[in-house]
């Protein structure tokens, strides 16, 4: 991956899905914490959906809600990151803690940051 510094402050990566935008200022692009929240986010999301499926439950939706603490103290690090899932599955109750135990050892991002940011987890089933 190439990151291109712009003229009005942030970098640009040129990828086929389009430009990524990156900057510290929001009104220029992503802020890194919210690419580094939105990966962990993202692939936890993806690899409970594979799961949920390879156990031959039908996802009808999945949407993932990630709440961040950060410490200004430190260099505004983020400390914190609590995922919510609201699942439309027909999956029981009692079996998603299970699942959500495989999701984080099968998640590359989990797996990356675990030891320096706390994750938490909760979830509810909707119809």
């Amino acid at each position: 991956m190439e990151f291109v510094l712009k003229n009005q402050g942030g970098f640009i990566l040129e990828h086929p899905f389009g430009e990524l935008h990156v900057a510290s200022d929001e009104t220029k692009g992503y802020r890194p914490y919210q690419l580094l929240v939105s990966s962990v986010a993202v692939c936890s999301g993806g690899v409970l959906q594979k799961i949920l499926e390879k156990k031959r439950f039908k996802v009808e939706g999945l949407k993932v809600t990630a709440e961040v603490k950060r410490d200004p103290d430190t260099a505004n690090r983020v400390t914190d990151i609590h995922l919510h899932f609201e699942i439309q599955c027909d999956v029981k109750q009692e079996a998603m803690d299970k699942i959500l135990e495989l999701a984080k050892k099968n998640c590359a991002m989990y797996q990356s940051v675990k030891d320096s940011i706390h994750i938490t987890e909760s979830f509810e089933i909707v119809s």
